[in-house]
């Protein structure tokens, strides 16, 4: 799922890092040593925080636009925009062993032919769920 919160990016005092928040998910925060790194961390935060929400079957917070923040000296705000799925696919790559069940002619003819069953069935998810 793809979403857009508003970040609240912090310079930090005697240096030359960041603190980000996103307001409206309580607990996801973040430093970086500079503004690129922490737009990345924070965006990698708020991707694994909604992850979790998920996971959990609790529903998403309401992402709130930036004017609806009040102005707070100091504190520059963001867009960050994520997309859950697109995060898993990068990160949750590790491999879960799924029984199928072929015909038995199937079977010996894959076996036959060199098929990876495994690999062919990702392949037919992947284009069933419109990714590559």
């Amino acid at each position: 799922m793809r979403m857009i919160y508003t970040a609240a990016l912090t310079p930090q005092e005697n240096s030359s890092g960041y603190y980000a928040r996103i307001p409206d998910v309580p607990g996801c925060v973040t430093t970086g040593r500079d503004l690129p790194e922490t737009l990345d961390n924070i965006q990698d935060a708020l991707a694994g925080c909604l992850c979790v929400l998920e996971d959990e079957h609790q529903p998403l917070p309401t992402p709130r636009p930036p004017e609806a923040f009040e102005d707070e000296p100091g504190v520059v705000h963001a867009l960050i925009s994520v997309d859950t799925l697109k995060y898993r696919m990068e990160t949750d790559t590790h491999a879960v062993r799924k029984n199928v069940s072929l015909p038995a002619w199937m079977a010996t003819l894959a076996d036959q032919r060199g098929v990876n069953c495994s690999q062919v069935l990702q392949d037919a998810l992947r284009n069933l769920f419109g990714r590559s």
